[in-house]
């Protein structure tokens, strides 16, 4: 079986148990023209206030590497192809002058692979999205026609990095393993940092580092992470994005009671909360570092649901 196939089978029988939600719907506090949801929290204040977190002058890169073998939610998939155009059989390219030769890639994915951005048109509810968007108006097969994340402007803010495998007491967490309000609370304290309004809080559950290149499969077949309780905390707070060092931020299975990814619900669908999955935290962390200036520009493809990132922690 196919590596990017294994979630299917987790997920599947985690929402066959699922419990069901009201789909309610009422206008953005935004307006209820916006698609830009939390991102309405990126302002020059917030900026200025970040930026004073950059003591070092120290960078780190929070996304990862990927390559046609990283194991996907299903049926996600990428496939690299490397060319040298017109210069089959040592044909020489006379437009440059000299004796010149070039490489070009060519790539088919997924573009929700990876470290990456979920958009608010991402997941829904009995039809409907972000301010009270019906998925038979915008969603296109050629594109969304509303809440794209060629939309989101950049995003820049004060990230905090919560690590929850050690406010726990383990080098990782399991699959299925999750956490709420309390434990989020108690390793804030046990950090010394806060979580403020506009800030992009993200959780090490060390999933990733301990098992993605060691059990792939295991890996992309459940994951630890926040439960609908700690997502509905966090999104009451007005942070601007939730992430984690896991692919889907919330746990498969699901927590007791909880749909599968409901999370995701909460968050993009009813408050406009940015998702990033896969984020690169164990470095942060082994720097010492628990808060630090979060700058994010992702590519800007008119309609898509979601993107590869690679965020820039600076401290």
């Amino acid at each position: 079986m196919k590596t990017t196939y294994i979630a299917g089978i987790a997920c599947a029988l985690s929402m066959s148990a699922t419990s069901v939600f009201a789909a309610d719907c009422a206008p953005s506090k935004w307006g209820a023209d916006d698609e830009i949801g939390s991102a309405n929290l990126v302002t020059p204040e917030n900026t200025l206030m970040a930026a004073k977190l950059i003591k070092q002058g120290k960078s780190l890169p929070l996304g990862i590497v990927i390559d046609s073998n990283t194991p996907a939610f299903p049926p996600r998939s990428l496939s690299l192809q490397v060319v040298q155009p017109n210069q089959q059989g040592g044909q020489k390219l006379d437009q440059f002058g000299y004796p010149g030769v070039y490489n070009d890639d060519i790539i088919q994915t997924w573009v929700g692979i990876g470290s990456q951005i979920d958009g608010l048109g991402h997941l829904g509810e009995s039809g409907l999205y972000y301010n009270c968007n019906d998925e038979k108006d915008f969603a296109a097969i050629t594109g969304l026609k509303k809440l794209g994340v060629h939309n989101i402007p950049p995003l820049v803010g004060r990230a905090v990095v919560l690590d929850m495998a050690k406010q726990a007491g383990k080098d990782f967490l399991a699959a299925g393993d999750h956490f709420g309000p309390d434990e989020i609370k108690a390793a804030a304290d046990a950090q010394g940092v806060s979580i403020g309004k506009g800030d992009i809080v993200l959780f090490h559950t060390g999933w990733t580092e301990n098992m993605l290149d060691s059990d792939p499969n295991a890996w992309v077949s459940g994951e630890p992470g926040l439960n609908v309780a700690g997502m509905t905390y966090l999104t009451d707070m007005d942070v601007m994005a939730v992430g984690a060092d896991t692919w889907g931020v919330e746990p498969v299975p699901p927590a007791p009671g909880d749909g599968a990814f409901y999370g995701h619900v909460i968050a993009l669908k009813k408050n406009g909360v940015y998702l990033l999955e896969t984020m690169n935290t164990g470095p942060v962390l082994r720097e010492g570092v628990s808060e630090f200036m979060f700058v994010l520009g992702q590519a800007r493809i008119r309609g898509t649901v979601q993107m590869i990132i690679n965020p820039v922690a600076l401290y």
